[in-house]
């Protein structure tokens, strides 16, 4: 049987951390949280559930996943956020593997609940993550947002059955709030890269993101939750683009 270190990055999740934590039991041999000081009651409830509990300054994702990939004890690592739990399902598959004996990289597929309802469509599922990999030939990549995962060899990920159930949103002020960060270190990364773009780009991009997620993607099928996460998501859009407007100007007004 293989044994498994599960990793978790940590900001202020006293919702979440406890249903994370108690559905790896049984399928993590040990469960390692890295912590960016929260001022809640996360480390209270993790010390509570037994866990191994880390603290260390935020360096960004990457830089965050890795090290916390270096603590762990044992040859394989199943990274998992805080605000996600394994159903029964993908609980039962892990364990069929383990005792095999894990070999490559397994992904999961990821179901989110927003505002209570789960999402079966919008763009948003399926929504296939690579989360169990070996520790030696693994490592995080990329800057400013959307780390991935690079595995030497680049391995096609085996497909457990059964869902991580990802708990997104409580409301729609704070789908906004996070999908505004992530479009605003999306702009910058761009920037650096010399992206550049048009007067039209922000409303084109935002028109064309709603179309998709509510219509091609059937988030019609969602009910009300399809048409707000289709209107966020090109609000956000809009904000992205206008933001890379703003840092090109920045930029051009240095050189």
């Amino acid at each position: 049987m293989t044994k498994i270190s599960a990793t978790i990055i940590t900001l202020n999740e006293e919702r979440n951390i406890e249903r994370c934590i108690l559905s790896l039991e049984g399928v993590a041999d040990e469960i390692i949280v890295l912590d960016s000081f929260s001022t809640d009651k996360t480390e209270e409830i993790c010390r509570k559930l037994g866990v191994r509990f880390e603290k260390r300054a935020w360096e960004g994702y990457s830089q965050s996943k890795n090290y916390l990939n270096a603590l762990a004890s044992f040859d394989y690592i199943f990274s998992i956020d805080a605000d996600e739990a394994l159903s029964e399902e993908l609980k039962t598959s892990i364990l069929a593997e383990k005792q095999k004996g894990l070999t490559g990289v397994y992904a999961v597929n990821r179901m989110t609940n927003y505002l209570g309802k789960w999402i079966k469509h919008s763009g948003w599922y399926p929504d296939v993550k690579t989360r169990i990999f070996p520790k030696a030939s693994s490592k995080w990549v990329g800057a400013y947002v959307h780390e991935e995962l690079e595995v030497e060899g680049n391995p096609t990920p085996v497909l457990l059955k059964g869902d991580l159930h990802h708990y997104s949103y409580y409301s729609f002020e704070d789908h906004r709030s996070r999908a505004d960060k992530y479009s605003r270190l999306t702009a910058q990364k761009m920037n650096v890269k010399g992206k550049r773009a048009s007067i039209l780009k922000p409303y084109l991009s935002a028109l064309v993101r709603f179309v998709g997620m509510y219509f091609i993607k059937l988030g019609f099928l969602d009910g009300k939750m399809g048409f707000k996460i289709a209107q966020i998501s090109a609000l956000s859009n809009i904000y992205k683009y206008k933001e890379l407007r703003r840092l090109n100007r920045e930029q051009n007004n240095k050189s």
